[in-house]
């Protein structure tokens, strides 16, 4: 007698559903690959809010901790004594939920990354929490083109290293990553690199225009885990400089695209369309445009509109790359100066805490002067991308899917070892 093989029970892991179309995004190629290659694959999520993930994608859903499954208390300390039982109650809560499971992909994100505030308990303990449930569980697990930077408290590094190390398999979205980690105690030597997930998303069509259109992505910037006692000042900071340089953006004649990556953003873009009525009060309302996004590829529709970027999230400028767009980076991390150099932009790049306005013109100058010669690069090198997601793919089909340990140069972690 015949036994019929059981679906794979897959679920997907990360801080999905807050709104966020950088980590979206992540997952919508993840769950491309997953379907295309393997339909018959039983799909779960794992995530920050299931509600609203399950409205978006019709996939069941559950929350990654006890706390956000119940909510806040009725004041500030039932809030607290709410908070310490779930990462008591997570102990017990974690095991039972992932056992359910016969893999948990963590698609993308900056899973392992310090450049905006984290506090230890929060997503690192519940990643490490994951990552030991599953592997007392059986149950394999696989961290795929995610993100990291070397984490400067020790709690964070230990929790970051510890979940790396039960993984099944992983790979990182650019050498920085994957050094990042070996920096902080993980042998990343069976490791490969590949680049970020979002670049196997399908490209939207360009629209016809005669107008110059500039795609200005705004971010609402409070700095680091250092920098918690004077985070306002800093987005105030910041928001007054892409205020000037939006200012001279519409005195030059260009249209202005404001995108944002994360509903927190919207502060800025409220900020910039306000001083612009108030500044330039004959301005038209075609001049300024800002429209939500639900999606990454809604945001890259959006961005395929225009002639040049200039961006401040990580995954604003990944999009705009993506999409051969001439980019200026305004970093608050490595990442994003990865992403430039990779694409041999690294001279229109500045840091977040030092932007200088006057050399943000002078460098949109530059840019745009250029873009004839760097588009056809940018094109070459988003092909090459292309080609090494789809050998990650085949690589995780034959190791997590198909149960194969190694296909050919790339050796994966396997579960004891």
């Amino acid at each position: 007698m015949s036994v019929t093989p059981r679906s794979p029970r897959v679920a997907f892991f990360g801080l999905l559903g807050s709104g966020n179309l950088g980590n979206h995004g992540s997952l919508d190629a993840m769950l491309d690959f997953v379907r295309t290659r393997h339909p018959e694959a039983e799909l779960s999520c794992v995530c920050a809010d299931p509600v609203e993930f399950e409205r978006q994608y019709g996939i069941p859903a559950v929350a990654i901790t006890w706390y956000q499954q119940h909510g806040p208390g009725a004041s500030w300390l039932g809030t607290v004594v709410r908070k310490t039982f779930g990462k008591v109650a997570d102990v017990v809560r974690m095991p039972r939920l992932v056992r359910h499971y016969d893999l948990v992909i963590v698609p993308g994100m900056g899973i392992f990354e310090t450049t905006l505030e984290v506090r230890p308990w929060g997503w690192p303990y519940a990643l490490f929490l994951m990552a030991l449930s599953a592997r007392l569980a059986g149950v394999r697990t696989a961290f795929v083109s995610v993100g990291a930077n070397y984490a400067r408290e020790r709690t964070l590094r230990r929790l970051y290293v510890g979940a790396a190390r039960l993984a099944s398999y992983r790979s990182f979205r650019d050498a920085y990553s994957r050094d990042a980690m070996r920096q902080m105690g993980l042998d990343t030597g069976a490791d490969e690199v590949y680049p970020d997930l979002a670049f196997a998303l399908s490209e939207p069509g360009v629209p016809e225009r005669r107008e110059r259109i500039v795609g200005l992505g705004v971010m609402a910037y409070r700095g680091t885990n250092a920098d918690r006692h004077q985070g306002e000042q800093i987005l105030a900071e910041y928001t007054a400089k892409i205020i000037e340089f939006a200012r001279w953006l519409v005195d030059q004649g260009y249209r202005i695209r404001l995108i944002v990556g994360d509903p927190a953003d919207l502060v800025v873009v409220d900020a910039i369309c306000a001083d612009l009525r108030r500044t330039r009060p004959d301005l038209g309302e075609k001049r300024v445009v800002s429209e939500p996004a639900g999606t990454l590829g809604e945001l890259m529709t959006q961005l395929a509109e225009t002639d040049l970027v200039v961006a401040s999230r990580y995954h604003n400028v990944l999009s705009a790359l993506k999409l051969s767009k001439p980019t200026i980076s305004i970093s608050y991390g490595t990442k994003s100066d990865v992403l430039v150099e990779q694409m041999r932009l690294a001279e229109f790049r500045q840091p977040i805490r030092g932007l200088d306005v006057g050399r943000l013109i002078d460098q949109f100058r530059a840019l745009e002067a250029r873009a004839p010669s760097v588009v056809p690069a940018m094109r070459e090198r988003n092909a090459e991308y292309l080609r090494e997601l789809e050998r990650q793919y085949d690589v995780l089909s034959a190791v997590l899917f198909d149960g194969t340990r190694a296909v050919g140069e790339h050796v994966v972690v396997e579960q004891g070892e």
